[in-house]
């Protein structure tokens, strides 16, 4: 997207507050966290602060390397503490703008299944891959945020490309045929029709659960619309009582936010459809990723 306005700005509070929803996107991407970004964008802000404007020539370009770097290191520390984490790993999931489901590109590179397909890269390569496909940084830019010259950062784009055209599948539904899909989904997992729900499941579809082993939740991701189906039935029988449900829009994707008879959001469920079948679930229950879900996030790229 090039380096935005060229103006001074050094430490400018106001400056860095515009380039924000900017700044937020790059640095959940590159980490799956909310809550690991917004530690980031503290950090990056008191350097930013205390930054004389005259070494600072282009605000958005200099501030992106500042949350790169930051969040590559942030994202280092972290690789361990998910290889250990018990059951299956999701994002954090974010709410977003409706506006943020118009850009095409914004919307697929913070989906739950790209952003999974990230997570098998190493950091440099999602770094590059990110700057260079989603954000619009030249190579000679990124091998500037990342310290590397420009014949290794076009190697790494090329791998990293190639990693995720392998791995990602793009799925596509209008928003009236979501809401349709996403009615007769939950009516028929309210009522126990396992045939209902399998006429909207893909047979392929995939049912992932994140409880991070503080909540009840399936360690292994649920495979084939027969399986899945008989999964949500048997899980509604179990816990829907006394649930309430409102619909919502969660990593520019439909949403399904499930409240306790206290009215604690209990779960996220994001719904991935491709055309008229749900293609993917994405049960988000680990009260750890669920405290800001409710959040609304403005993305920019």
């Amino acid at each position: 997207m090039g380096e935005g306005v060229a103006v001074l700005g050094g430490g400018e509070p106001e400056v860095f507050d515009r380039l924000r929803p900017l700044l937020f996107t790059v640095a959940y991407e590159l980490l799956g966290s909310a809550a690991d970004a917004e530690d980031v964008l503290q950090d990056s802000y008191i350097r930013w602060r205390d930054v004389p404007a005259a070494e600072v020539a282009h605000p958005r370009a200099y501030l992106t390397k500042v949350v790169t770097r930051q969040a590559l290191n942030h994202l280092r520390t972290v690789q361990r503490r998910r290889e250990e984490y018990v059951g299956s790993w999701l994002p954090e999931p974010i709410r977003t703008e409706h506006d943020a489901s118009h850009d095409v590109l914004l919307t697929e590179s913070v989906s739950m299944a790209m952003l999974l397909v990230l997570e098998t890269l190493g950091p440099t390569e999602r770094a590059v891959f990110l700057l260079s496909e989603v954000f619009g940084h030249s190579l000679t830019e990124i091998a500037d945020m990342i310290d590397k010259n420009d014949a290794a950062v076009r190697q790494i784009a090329h791998r990293a490309r190639a990693h995720v055209r392998s791995r990602h599948r793009r799925f596509a539904a209008d928003n009236a045929t979501s809401r349709a899909v996403i009615g007769t989904f939950l009516t028929a997992v309210r009522t126990g029709d396992v045939q209902a729900l399998m006429d909207v499941l893909a047979p392929d579809v995939v049912q992932i659960s994140d409880g991070g082993g503080k909540v009840t939740a399936a360690r292994r991701p649920v495979t084939g619309a027969a399986p899945v189906a008989n999964y949500l039935v048997g899980l509604a029988r179990k816990g829907l009582a006394g649930m309430t449900f409102e619909f919502g829009e969660y990593n520019a994707l439909p949403a399904l936010l499930l409240f306790d008879s206290d009215g604690k959001l209990d779960t996220v469920l994001i719904i991935e459809l491709d055309g008229e079948r749900i293609a993917n679930l994405y049960a988000v229950r680990n009260p750890d990723k669920l405290g800001s879900a409710q959040t609304l996030r403005s993305l920019r790229r």
